[in-house]
């Protein structure tokens, strides 16, 4: 499937977690947020780059970006809308919430390496599942700027032991997507205190000989939203990504 079949099916009304939709295409995170937070957000992102990769932006007011000429408020699979600091709406569509002031920020996904590792014998169990990847706020707060603030985000996928070390490596070639693990081991190190009950996604089983593996996770801006309570946003339902019309393979780098 196309990205830009993806889109149709969605602006239609589909709604479904993204991760291993559209094989070799590239997805991304939506954050969107008032012209007066957008270098705030810039800032925000250019100093915690690793949770925060910033692969498109788009005037205040866009519809579409560069790599996203699909409508931004029809076509991913579903919409979290905030109002000072709460999520107050998970919605289908944000035609009618989307304002001419708002600049929209389209954040690297780890979703975007997931095929590599699945190429290097790394299984992924969100994708063995069909079920959304469990995402987890963490006790490290990240770097603040101006009126944002808030914690790391984490994506978490459970490894057998003996392939850790390949899906660092692996990861750690797609920079721009979040890149190599950010913690490895015991989830009670970073402030997570029950895998069984992800923030955002659905929760899936570490079984006997597997690790627990961490990634930053692109929902991070969310988080900075809530956190700093921020007066109006809209975000991407976690895990219904934007599809976007750029390579997996224009993020790895190959030396």
């Amino acid at each position: 499937m196309s990205p830009a079949q993806a889109r149709e099916r969605f602006r239609a009304g589909e709604r479904v977690p993204t991760a291993g939709w559209c094989r070799g295409w590239t997805q991304a995170n939506l954050i969107a947020v008032p012209e007066r937070l957008g270098y705030d957000l810039l800032l925000f992102a250019h100093l915690n780059p690793q949770a925060c990769p910033v692969l498109d932006v788009g005037e205040p007011g866009a519809r579409s970006t560069r790599l996203f000429p699909g409508d931004l408020r029809t076509d991913l699979p579903g919409y979290r809308l905030y109002r000072d600091g709460a999520a107050v709406a998970d919605l289908d569509d944000v035609v009618a919430e989307w304002r001419d002031d708002l600049v929209p920020f389209l954040i690297g996904c780890s979703f975007t390496f997931e095929r590599a590792l699945l190429a290097a014998g790394v299984p992924v169990r969100h994708l063995e599942l069909g079920t959304n990847v469990p995402m987890y706020v963490t006790g490290v707060a990240c770097e603040a700027v101006g009126s944002l603030s808030g914690p790391l985000v984490v994506s978490m996928r459970p490894v057998p032991e003996d392939r850790v070390r390949t899906a660092v490596e692996v990861s750690g070639r797609y920079p721009m997507v979040h890149g190599a693990p950010v913690h490895v081991g015991d989830p009670a190190a970073i402030g997570i205190g029950d895998l069984a009950r992800p923030d955002f996604g659905d929760p899936v089983e570490v079984r006997a000989g597997e690790t627990p593996v961490f990634w930053a996770c692109g929902v991070t801006p969310q988080a900075a939203v809530m956190a700093s309570g921020v007066e109006y946003a809209i975000g991407h339902l976690p895990g219904h990504m934007a599809i976007m019309d750029a390579r997996d393979d224009d993020y790895r780098v190959t030396s």
